[in-house]
């Protein structure tokens, strides 16, 4: 079990945690600002280095009005055997006026005998931004033979809250059950065995931005498809699926995807966390 809560507010320009709390296996390293943009990064930490059959981790994340917060993991997050029960992440995102959220951790690797469950809750604000990337991958066995999962399910549901109430925007649930643990068969993954997701909500997504994106992941080697949500109080969501072999290839295009956005919106530079 695994509790972190994280509350960022903003103060003169300049983002900062106003509240944090942590017990079992989650906490969070000190804040960094990788630019002089005010944004503040977080690097979330399970000392334990896996998860495992049962476990449970709950995050409550919290982006004041005009905060910004940079969210990532200090490795990436390792879902080992889970005989009896699956491990489960739940995790609930608020955005006020005017916030920013990029939620960018590394890679979740389901290794075999794996059941995972990650369920999303985000309420945003028809201002708020936000940003979120993630590759699945297999694992792999010290010969280089794949080892064979049973089950990860994502699941995002994205709320926009206006003065009328609160509105179902996306709901973006992502089952992977590899037939006879096979996650590469043809015509369930087409052959590939990575996935990349993007996911963007924000008053500036449109069919162009999707363009431009689609533009941006060309070059790789990679299957990749853009859809778009409806809008709601003028802000709408893009929803970015990448299929490819390599973890590398996976997060150099949701790289150039989250560089384009971060470059045209903010004027900011590409991420480098420097974490190896």
């Amino acid at each position: 079990m695994g509790e972190l809560e994280l509350v960022v507010a903003e103060r003169m320009g300049r983002s900062f945690a106003a509240h944090q709390f942590h017990q079992g296996a989650l906490r969070v390293l000190r804040p960094h600002y990788l630019d002089d943009s005010g944004q503040v990064c977080y690097v979330v930490v399970n000392p334990g280095g896996a998860y495992l059959g049962a476990d449970l981790f709950v995050l409550d994340l919290e982006v004041g009005d005009g905060a910004d917060l940079l969210l990532t993991t200090q490795s990436a997050t390792k879902v080992y055997r889970t005989p009896g029960s699956f491990a489960e992440q739940q995790m609930t995102v608020r955005l006020g006026e005017d916030a920013r959220l990029e939620l960018v951790p590394d890679q979740l690797i389901a290794y075999r005998e794996a059941s995972y469950r990650q369920r999303t809750h985000i309420t945003v604000r028809p201002s708020s931004s936000l940003v979120m990337a993630e590759v699945v991958t297999p694992g792999w066995s010290p010969d280089g033979a794949a080892f064979r999962y049973k089950e990860v399910r994502l699941r995002n549901e994205i709320h926009v809250e206006t003065e009328e109430g609160s509105q179902l925007l996306a709901l973006d649930n992502l089952l992977i059950r590899p037939p006879s643990g096979d996650v590469t068969g043809l015509g369930f993954m087409e052959g590939y065995s990575h996935l990349g997701s993007l996911i963007v909500v924000d008053l500036r997504v449109d069919q162009a931005l999707a363009d431009h994106l689609h533009a941006a992941t060309s070059g790789h080697q990679a299957l990749t498809g853009i859809s778009l949500t409806r809008t709601l109080a003028g802000t709408t969501g893009l929803v970015l699926r990448s299929l490819s072999n390599s973890t590398g290839e996976l997060n150099r295009l949701l790289g150039a995807c989250t560089t384009l956005l971060r470059k045209r919106w903010y004027g900011q530079e590409p991420l480098n966390l420097r974490k190896h």
